[in-house]
């Protein structure tokens, strides 16, 4: 089958893919083949937000096909192995592959916004926990409970916020009944309420 694949490159949790700044001539478009890459943008006063997870099947680094300054950063959250592409070489399967991908991360940029401006922290904190549900950070407990393997700060990101927010308003979550949080993780112990706090406008 034809491919643009130019390299299979290989990242360990924590590295960074892409910086932001202008793309070059060499650069290259990425698509995730496994494990988890998170996109944000990092402030003057070192404040990051999550503005999405590009997962196995997904694409980043699509400046090196519009030539747009690049504004985030692309790090690897778990193991991660990912695709070099050719902007150029691109297959009519692998273009048909990027609108599609290009359409959706674009419905969940607008998802994000409307949850930064017209909901409650409790709420984004909801949403973005069956949000990492579908991702490489979920796992399932022995008691069936689905988890997350994600830090306050990791929240924070995601939501908008600051982890000593966070930090709150996770214990709130806890003693309510609707997650269990873990060192490093967080345990939903009620999926339902949790689907119904996420759906809440405010």
């Amino acid at each position: 089958m034809p491919t643009s694949v130019q390299d299979t490159i290989t990242f360990n949790a924590g590295e960074v893919i892409l910086y932001p700044g202008v793309p070059g001539p060499k650069d290259q478009l990425y698509r995730v083949r496994e494990g988890l890459v998170r996109l944000q943008s990092v402030d003057e006063e070192g404040n990051s937000l999550t503005l999405r997870f590009a997962r196995p099947g997904e694409f980043f680094g699509e400046e090196a096909i519009s030539g747009d300054e690049r504004a985030y950063y692309a790090e690897a959250v778990t193991l991660t192995r990912v695709d070099t592409l050719s902007p150029k070489e691109l297959t009519v399967e692998e273009n048909g592959q990027l609108i599609g991908h290009l359409v959706t991360a674009l419905s969940q940029t607008y998802r994000t916004i409307q949850r930064l401006s017209g909901q409650r922290l409790k709420n984004r904190i909801a949403a973005t926990l069956l949000d990492l549900v579908q991702t490489p950070l979920a796992y399932k407990e022995t008691s069936g409970s689905m988890g997350v393997k994600a830090t306050h700060d990791e929240i924070a990101s995601a939501v908008g916020s600051v982890r000593e927010t966070v930090t709150k308003v996770i214990g709130e979550l806890s003693r309510e009944g609707y997650i269990r949080s873990g060192y490093g993780k967080l345990v939903l112990q009620n999926m339902q309420g949790l689907e119904d706090l996420a759906q809440k406008a405010a």
